[in-house]
């Protein structure tokens, strides 16, 4: 038997800092950009009753883990569950079941602010905010930490939401944050763009981006999701998380290929080519830059081991007994 550490999101919610998240995920991207492996994620559709079934993977040969996320949505239950299986990368040995609904805004904001540090403007300090839930609060926590945010605006449909997204985000953050009644008045003069809906249309008009604006969307990571016009597509350098998923679940960067306004070759790198220093992030203060964030296990391993070292340090978690094949497929 093998001893395997189960953690609840109770007791990995609050463990690490956004910070934390993101000097964990950043070395991640790094392993991935020299050669570690990762997959884009597998979705399993269901029509009655309507869920999904999804699945992603990463081998972190330094950091010494792999794994990823299984979880599901919808089914009758109308929630989602989020299973990190944690393995050792030198052993193969199952390390930890992380329960991932905690650690996930902090996980994926993590990966949009290494993207920040990687292709905004140095002097990049205000930044335009479109959705209002927990995964936009994770992506500006974790921007907050890679540059000196002076002022947001955000903006999302429900005058109610967002204007609670403000307040608790300006009184967490130093930096001025307020609400405003459209997305063109939030990403106005903003030297970061991020959004974070689930939107199946385009949030802002690619026009209004000023030269030099950085842009993370994580809301697009299936065909019919498109929080990008195909203008601001065109426009940017284009970044995704992983090559694969360009042609396969990214929304925004399939429809302007559709539209004929680019082509697989308007990629112009994974964000961890870039991390590791195989390829230049922002070459000029003019250019405009797109991370798409469609999420996979390289900020899953990253997140969820970074937890696992500080729950094992804290005396955190339950031990569970897991038996290795060969006892339980011989029963000796």
């Amino acid at each position: 038997m093998t001893e395997t550490l189960f953690l609840t999101s109770d007791d990995v919610s609050g463990l690490a800092t956004p910070a934390e998240f993101v000097d964990a995920v950043r070395e991640g991207y790094r392993q991935r950009g020299e050669g570690a492996q990762a997959e884009p994620r597998t979705k399993l559709t269901n029509e009655d009753p309507p869920g999904f079934l999804t699945t992603y993977a990463a081998v972190l040969p330094d950091t010494g883990a792999m794994g990823g996320y299984t979880y599901s949505a919808g089914f009758g239950a109308g929630d989602a569950w989020f299973m990190t299986p944690l393995f050792d990368a030198e052993s193969g040995e199952p390390l930890a079941l992380v329960d991932g609904a905690s650690m996930n805004p902090f996980k994926t904001g993590a990966a949009g602010a290494v993207a920040v540090d990687a292709l905004a403007r140095e002097d990049a300090t205000s930044v335009a905010i479109i959705g209002s839930g927990a995964q936009a609060r994770g992506q500006l926590r974790a921007t907050a930490t890679v540059r000196d945010v002076e002022t947001v605006w955000v903006y999302s449909p429900t005058k109610e939401h967002r204007e609670e997204f403000a307040g608790e985000m300006d009184r967490r953050l130093d930096a001025s944050v307020a609400a405003v009644a459209s997305a063109a008045a939030a990403v106005e003069g903003a030297d970061v763009v991020v959004t974070a809906t689930n939107a199946s249309a385009p949030v802002f008009d690619g026009e209004r981006l000023e030269p030099g604006t950085h842009v993370t969307a994580m809301g697009q990571y299936t065909p019919g999701k498109r929080e990008l016009d195909t203008t601001t597509i065109e426009r940017a350098k284009y970044v995704p998380d992983l090559r694969a998923r360009a042609m396969q679940d990214a929304g925004s960067f399939l429809h302007a290929v559709e539209e004929g306004v680019v082509d697989e070759d308007h990629v112009y790198a994974e964000l961890g080519e870039i991390v590791a220093g195989e390829v230049p992030g922002r070459e000029d203060d003019e250019e405009i830059t797109v991370f798409d964030s469609g999420g996979t296990g390289i900020e899953t391993v990253a997140g969820a081991y970074l937890l696992y070292e500080k729950a094992t340090a804290e005396g955190l978690g339950t031990s569970l007994d897991f038996a290795p094949a060969s006892e339980a497929l011989t029963g000796e």
